[in-house]
C-alpha cells in the first residue's frame, strides 16, 4: 500500500497520493479544498488509477507520521523539511 506492488499501480501507492496531495498544499487549505485540487490534478495529469476519498485520507496520515503536513485550526499546513522537528 505504501509502496508500489503488483496491485498497486505506482501512482496509486499512498507515497505517490502523498506526494500529489503535497504539490496541493502550496498554501494551507482545508481537506476538502484539498481533495477536490487532487482530483483535477490528477485528471489534468492522466492519473487514471482510481483513488477514493478513504485511500486520500490514509495518504494524509502517512505524510502526518512522517511530519511533512499538520492540521492548523482545521486546515493543512505543509511543513518544510527545514522546520523544527514536531513535538507531540
Amino acid at each position: 500500500m505504501i509502496t508500489p506492488t503488483k496491485g498497486i499501480a505506482p501512482d496509486r501507492c499512498l507515497l505517490a497520493v502523498g506526494a500529489q496531495i503535497l504539490l496541493q498544499l502550496d498554501e494551507p487549505r482545508s481537506v476538502s479544498q484539498t481533495w477536490s485540487r487532487l482530483k483535477t490534478w490528477r485528471a489534468q495529469h492522466s492519473h487514471t488509477s482510481p483513488v477514493s476519498f478513504s485511500w486520500f485520507v490514509l495518504a494524509l496520515d502517512v505524510l502526518y507520521s512522517m511530519g511533512a503536513v499538520e492540521l492548523d485550526q482545521d486546515v493543512l499546513v505543509a511543513r518544510s523539511m527545514h522546520a523544527a522537528p514536531l513535538e507531540r
